[in-house]
């Protein structure tokens, strides 16, 4: 019988609840800075895998290092005691107190530099047992192995990875309450790169509304747990296994501008969006459907903590792993993902999936509640199990010579067999027997009394235990034994798990994005070596959801003009909306995704910055308008040809014409880059930026505006894009749209025309204002009639007489 053959006749019960249960995970990053070349390694206990970075140039701000911290959010930092100052800012800026639950911010453990020498800390490495690695290998074999997964050439990487492992056994991260001879679970050694990775900060990810953070409405999660909101990893996470979930976001915190790579997963979803293969979409959904937590499973496995549950869930996961290798053997080769699922889904996976099959016992493992094998794996435990089963008649036997040996007033008896006590005579309690005393049979050893019924140990019973021993605790140690070899053999092969799980997680992300793509009319973007954007009938992702009607809009930026687009309009017109959309769309394109467009042509994009919302500014000690000048110095000073800047609103939060020269200043200094200014879209209500022409006539910048209607006292908004200025801001409008009193209104319409017109404003809460300033330019002009020189002039008399008057009215 084939191995494929041999699995598929297995019947598996049901899973439990129990098996869905998701274990918290924590991460535990290990860092060395040294000679502008970073070196980092973590340990997360998700999946039990410790992940590393060869050394990489970082400069003397350690951008790197702060975007990997952002990213991974370590519960604690490992680093070298004798450091650079440079890292050590970088870490008293992040320190926090081992135990300190209200902050998000990460432990800094020191450890003596004398930790992370490189030799100690391959001794550390080459001496470990890993569990992956098979117990027959050599020394050398087990050096050959190590040095095919982790790269010993890159010395730094090594020292930070022997400073994670110290860190790990001094702690025992996850098997604190373990025995000491257990080590800290490592299941596996993976590599992450972080090149070619767009640069965005936090603030651009809060304001396109990446991700968003709810109180859960559950009360009994309220003070521990967050659930997703509104976001765009909300709406695209259509995963089925935790692995997926966690990959979208991996890919939605790391967007690349490796145009293979993207292609690579567009190309992924555009098969899963054919027709034609909606049968194999459903295949593979089924399939991934099945695989379950593994490496919760393996880790398990390594502290003999296996659950029943578990050889279900592993047995499940190793045959529909199979069931997808075979899957995608059957489609296309140019489609890398099935091809690498075709070739490293090996027969390990049968060989996995026939052992557990062959020796546990599924049902009476479920009925025992325990590990359980199968008949005709080990014949002493057969043996032991028939005499088990058999023992009901032969006890009824025994227990029939007993009683014609007891007295005659006992009227029946039986025998009994109980685990870790052997076989018991059990007699029914007389009347007389009251006390203790009352229970002496001769030739029999009193026990206890349980149920009105005596428990003795006869001369029989003995004799049963010397010839037939602890039958239940002798079958459950042997067969908890087979269970420890099986469990070796599995970790033997868990490579090819690991393989699983990685790669399903894949398919899981794309047939997410493809689902999302499928409903909503996505389009798949195009990637060019040029500058700028083409997108036609763009919409955003997120307004489309909870709008009933959207209005799409096209974007078009070019190389060499219209870099720079200045986009007006009333408030509520759409101008901010616009500006998300534009940034979400670059965005999902370069996490791979189909994009909410009938078409587009994405350029080569090095990173996105925003100047759109104000972050809450109390707890960072700075004002409102220092945040949007920090967030705009981070345009100016980091963007480049390839970058893409969205600003909605620079320079309300100062005077007006301050914040007017400001703006203007930061689009002069872009115009003034020529072709290798980064593409921006402003939304402004400054209209003299127009009026006054504080900007050159250039091909590089091109005004755009929200088209409105006034229909008498209404104003219509269209949410169209078109090009030209809008010179009126229609405040009254939006304010009369948001309740503002009438008489509010008309008072500031009537300032708004004084004000534009030059004259002057008249109080309305002081009606005689306008007798005394009459009276006042009345002194102050004869004052100046005076010829000071004339020395018949009394200027004292003067002031005497006229001042009373002034000061009267003043």
């Amino acid at each position: 019988m084939s191995a494929m053959s041999a699995t598929s006749h297995t019947s598996i019960p049901p899973l439990g609840p129990e098996q869905e249960d998701q274990e918290e995970s924590e991460t535990h990053m290990s860092i060395l800075w040294y000679a502008g070349q970073l070196a980092i390694t973590y340990y997360d206990t998700a999946d039990c895998t410790v992940y590393f970075m060869p050394e990489i140039p970082d400069n003397e701000e350690l951008k790197l290092l702060q975007t990997v911290i952002g990213e991974l959010n370590p519960q604690c930092i490992v680093t070298s005691a004798k450091q650079d100052q440079n890292i050590a800012k970088v870490l008293t800026n992040l320190k926090a107190t081992a135990g300190d639950k209200d902050t998000e911010k990460p432990e800094i453990v020191l450890f003596p530099n004398v930790d992370f020498g490189l030799e100690v800390s391959k001794q550390r490495i080459l001496s470990r047992q890993f569990p992956f690695i098979p117990s027959h290998m050599t020394a050398t074999e087990k050096i050959l192995y190590l040095s095919s997964i982790i790269p010993f050439e890159s010395p730094l990487m090594v020292r930070t990875l022997g400073g994670l492992l110290k860190f790990l056994d001094r702690r025992r991260v996850g098997v604190e309450l373990e025995d000491s001879s257990i080590a800290v679970p490592i299941l596996a050694f993976k590599k992450f790169v972080l090149t070619d990775t767009v640069n965005m900060d936090q603030d651009t990810y809060n304001v396109l509304q990446i991700f968003k953070s709810d109180i859960h409405p559950s009360v009994y999660k309220m003070s521990s747990g967050l659930k997703e909101g509104f976001s765009l990893y909300g709406i695209l996470n259509r995963c089925r296994l935790k692995w997926g979930e966690k990959l979208l976001r991996l890919w939605l915190t790391r967007p690349t501008r490796n145009l293979t790579e993207l292609n690579k997963r567009l190309d992924v979803i555009n098969f899963f969006l054919m027709a034609q293969n909606h049968e194999t979409v459903l295949t593979l959904q089924n399939c991934l459907k099945n695989i379950k937590n593994v490496p919760l499973i393996l880790k398990r496995m390594t502290l003999s903590n296996t659950k029943v549950s578990d050889w279900q869930a592993l047995y499940k996961t190793a045959y529909n792993a199979v069931c997808l290798r075979d899957t995608c053997r059957s489609l296309p080769n140019n489609i890398e993902l099935f091809q690498i699922i075709s070739r490293v889904f090996t027969d390990d996976l049968h060989y996995i999936a026939n052992l557990i099959s062959k020796v546990v016992d599924f049902e009476g493992s479920i009925s025992e509640n325990r590990f359980t094998i199968r008949p005709n794996i080990d014949a002493s435990i057969d043996e032991k199990k028939r005499k088990l089963m058999g023992l009901s008649d032969f006890l009824t036997e025994v227990a029939q010579q007993e009683l014609e040996a007891l007295d005659n007033d006992i009227p029946s008896c039986c025998v009994i067999y109980m685990p870790l006590i052997g076989f018991l005579l059990c007699i029914p309690r007389l009347p007389h027997m009251v006390d203790k005393s009352d229970f002496k049979i001769e030739g029999l050893d009193f026990m206890f009394l349980s149920d009105d019924k005596l428990h003795y140990k006869s001369a029989r019973t003995k004799e049963l235990d010397s010839l037939l021993g602890d039958l239940h605790c002798e079958i459950r140690d042997q067969e908890t034994l087979i269970m420890h070899q099986l469990q070796t053999k599995i970790l033997e092969k868990s490579e090819v798990l690991n393989s699983v799980i990685e790669y399903t997680a894949h398919l899981d992300v794309l047939l997410a994005l493809a689902a999302m793509a499928r409903e909503n009319a996505y389009c798949r973007p195009r990637f060019t070596h040029r500058q700028g954007f083409h997108i036609k009938d763009g919409r955003h992702p997120l307004m489309e959801l909870c709008a009933k009607t959207f209005i799409a809009n096209p974007v078009n930026s070019g190389e060499t003009t219209r870099r720079i687009k200045i986009i007006t309009g009333p408030n509520s017109s759409g101008k901010s909306v616009y500006l998300k959309q534009v940034g979400l769309i670059v965005f999902m394109a370069l996490i791979g995704s189909y994009v909410p467009a009938v078409e587009a042509e994405i350029g080569l994009i090095d990173g996105i910055y925003t100047r759109i919302h104000s972050r809450e500014s109390v707890s960072v000690g700075l004002s409102t308008f220092m945040i949007d000048l920090n967030q705009i110095a981070k345009a100016v000073n980091n963007a480049t040809e390839r970058s893409l800047v969205l600003i909605d609103e620079f320079g309300k939060g100062t005077n007006t014409l301050d914040g007017l020269a400001l703006l203007a200043a930061v689009l002069r200094y872009w115009l003034r880059q020529g072709t290798q200014c980064p593409q921006v879209f402003v939304s402004t209500n400054f209209h003299s930026l127009m009026q006054l022409d504080l900007l050159p006539d250039t091909p590089l910048l091109e005004y755009l505006t929200m088209e409105t209607h006034q229909d008498g006292d209404e104003l219509i908004f269209f949410y169209q894009i078109k090009q030209g200025m809008s010179t009126v801001s229609h405040a009254a409008n939006i304010a009369a749209l948001a309740g503002m009193p009438a008489k509010i209104l008309e008072r500031g319409i009537e300032v708004s025309e004084l004000i534009r017109n030059g004259k002057p404003i008249k109080r309305l809460d002081d009606p005689l204002k306008g007798e005394r300033m009459e009276k006042c330019k009345s002194v102050v002009e004869k004052f100046l009639c005076l010829d000071l020189d004339d020395p018949h002039v009394d200027l004292e008399e003067f002031m005497s007489k006229e001042m009373p008057s002034v000061a009267s009215v003043l």
